[in-house]
């Protein structure tokens, strides 16, 4: 997997889509280039309103190339022809997800656990998320993952690493000078009270 320094940035969309002027925000931060993935991430959303939703992204997606993922759902990914799939450690197995995905995309989160991330480096995931390094307003932090974790893994290995957690314009920078090569950012951008997403997204240089 390429990894271009000047797109850090792995997007996650907010946990619910029910605007039409969502598909304009997310035009406008895609034209930033500095996004390389972005992840439907719909939690409480029905499937038929996820594939609705997930062509449109899709198509935008494609215009700016950047890669587009589905969280948790490898039938999903499959049947949209999205660029991959992210995992939870209680979804689908790497090993099962990749018969339904094939060379596609696969990525898989291991919190603050070195043995998670060894386990899917063997289990040959294309990337993994290390988190979460700041308090969030996206989901319940459950886990805390420190920067040494980051160092630690990339002694053994060459994996892309995302970090993943509260992640803003005042603390970005810290990851990526230790070596975080994707940075996931979802609340920064969607729920900004003082700047819109195209404003926002122009923060992170």
């Amino acid at each position: 997997m390429k990894i271009n320094k000047k797109k850090f940035i792995y997007l996650i969309s907010p946990n619910k889509i029910s605007k039409s002027s969502f598909f304009n925000d997310l035009v406008a931060v895609l034209k930033s280039k500095r996004i390389s993935f972005f992840q439907l991430r719909l939690k409480n959303t029905k499937n038929k309103n996820k594939i609705l939703i997930g062509k449109k992204v899709k198509k935008i997606c494609k215009k700016y190339n950047v890669n587009f993922i589905i969280n948790d759902d490898p039938i999903l990914a499959k049947k949209l022809n999205a660029d991959g799939c992210h995992l939870g450690q209680k979804d689908m197995k790497i090993n099962e997800a990749r018969k339904i995905l094939k060379k596609k995309i696969i990525g898989i989160t291991c919190h603050n656990s070195t043995k998670l991330a060894k386990n899917a480096i063997k289990n040959k995931a294309d990337y993994i998320a290390f988190g979460a390094f700041h308090g969030s307003k996206t989901k319940k932090v459950r886990y805390k993952a420190k920067i040494n974790i980051i160092r630690s893994i990339k002694k053994i290995s060459r994996i892309p690493i995302v970090a993943i957690g509260g992640i803003n314009s005042n603390n970005y920078k810290k990851l990526l000078l230790n070596n975080a090569n994707f940075l996931a950012i979802s609340g920064y951008i969607w729920n900004n009270k003082k700047y819109k997403p195209s404003d926002a997204i122009k923060k992170l240089k």
